[in-house]
């Protein structure tokens, strides 16, 4: 093997396990990344050179593994992204209830204030943090 064809090997390698010297790291594995990383010009690995073959083989490989890698990242962020919405469904439907059922009730109290004479009761008493404090 060329000591060339060993640096385009190296630079395939390091480009795999994401730690490249001349390219930004998470660049995708292709032909030219590979010829850059190994400080050669662009376009340098030719299909039609046949000393190039196990390396563009190689090449292939490790871009098909860096995208199944990315799909599967891209699956996991999807499903979280479905989660978050499904959660912030459910606490918008939570946070709905609450206010029909506060509603609900000040017309129960505005019905009973009727009937008694009394004064509508306020739905939170105006001392609630002096009586929070008093059972600590």
């Amino acid at each position: 093997m060329t000591q060339s064809l060993a640096d385009y090997f190296e630079a395939l390698d390091r480009l795999v396990r994401g730690c490249p010297i001349n390219v930004p790291k998470g660049t995708k594995i292709t032909n030219d990344a590979v010829s850059l990383e190994a400080g050669r010009g662009k376009g340098s690995i030719k299909k039609s050179r046949t000393i190039y073959v196990d390396l563009i083989q190689a090449i292939d490989t490790a871009a098909a593994e860096q995208s199944k890698a990315y799909n599967q990242q891209k699956q996991k962020l999807d499903k979280a992204k479905l989660s978050a919405q499904q959660y912030r469904l459910e606490l918008e439907a939570a946070l709905a209830r609450e206010v029909s059922l506060l509603y609900e009730l000040y017309e129960v109290k505005k019905q009973l204030a009727k009937f008694t004479g009394a004064n509508i009761l306020p739905l939170r008493p105006e001392n609630i943090h002096q009586e929070a404090l008093d059972r600590k």
